[in-house]
């Protein structure tokens, strides 16, 4: 079985010692450098409303798959955009 502890730097040695001194194999597991995470990109006020008008399309199908909702047919929106020429 191999178990990962977290041992403070200033400890490492000590705790090196005591595992080899209880005849256990120490392996060494470096950590994963964290990731920054990338700044939030600015949008133009025309791109933000894109962004919130997909987001809100997207919810929208979201709620029809659950059933909560019903969506205009293809004909339906068709019909309505040639009704306000």
């Amino acid at each position: 079985m191999d178990l990962i502890v977290t041992v403070p730097d200033d400890r490492v040695n000590f705790v090196k010692k005591l595992l080899r001194e209880l005849n256990l194999t120490v392996k060494p597991v470096m950590k994963a450098k964290a990731v920054a995470q990338p700044k939030p990109k600015k949008y133009t006020p025309e791109q933000q409303e894109w962004i919130d008008d997909f987001r809100e399309a997207l919810n929208e199908v979201e709620l029809h798959q659950q059933g909560k909702i019903q969506l205009k047919t293809a004909r339906e929106l068709l019909a309505e955009l040639r009704a306000e020429k």
